[in-house]
């Protein structure tokens, strides 16, 4: 589905990936792990082509990047959800409006059942008329995640996810996360939180992907 192959990039002359190779197939869960500034906010742009890299090839549902067309950003941007670490939301909506927002801004009509379904799951279904001031930062998370999931996308994208959060929420965002993965989508999250991998690895079988020293490294079964 999506896949880098020796990708490098750079800015200011100096490069910050190097080599990157790496392939997220369908049905598919990745924790992506490195130091601040390591480059994983890079790399997950580098994923949905907010970014383009200064060399190798990237293939993102069969197209190479270097051809996608604006249409084609558009549609993959559909096939693609991602939840930023730092969620932002149009302060004068709802809850339920701005989860609604990739509907609106695509063209489809909302469907009300499926949207009340969709923040039932995520917890939120009593907060769908409140304001984002009026939400704490898990609600604000889980409502970043139901407006990543609303279009179904095949790949769900997370930085950073449960930075801002307790262990708690950290833990039903995850369980939110496994139960997309259940349903076949593919799944990465980066994250510095190591006992959050492991409790993620004793429930689904996760690949964790390092990036150090500019390159990428393949931890494998074990941490």
């Amino acid at each position: 589905m999506i896949e880098l192959k020796d990708v490098n990039y750079g800015y200011g002359g100096a490069d910050l990936l190097v080599g990157a190779s790496l392939s997220l197939g369908a049905g598919s869960f990745h924790f992506l792990t490195g130091p601040s500034g390591a480059g994983k906010t890079t790399l997950l742009k580098l994923c949905y082509r907010e970014l383009q890299a200064s060399s190798g090839r990237i293939t993102l549902f069969g197209q190479d990047a270097r051809d996608m067309g604006r249409d084609d950003v558009s549609d993959l941007r559909r096939r693609v959800g991602v939840v930023h670490q730092d969620c932002q939301f149009l302060d004068h909506l709802s809850l339920a409006e701005n989860v609604a927002l990739p509907l609106l801004v695509s063209g489809h009509a909302s469907d009300p059942g499926n949207l009340k379904e969709l923040l039932g799951w995520v917890g939120l279904g009593d907060q769908a008329g409140s304001l984002p001031a009026e939400l704490s930062g898990g609600e604000r998370q889980r409502a970043a995640l139901a407006r990543a999931v609303i279009m179904s996308p095949d790949v769900v994208i997370a930085d950073e996810p449960t930075g801002n959060v307790d262990w708690e929420m950290s833990q039903r965002l995850l369980q939110l996360l496994i139960e997309l993965n259940r349903m076949g989508k593919t799944i990465i999250i980066a994250t510095h939180d190591m006992n959050l991998i492991r409790a993620a690895k004793a429930q689904v079988s996760a690949r964790v992907v390092r990036i150090k020293d500019r390159r990428l490294q393949i931890a494998g079964a074990d941490l």
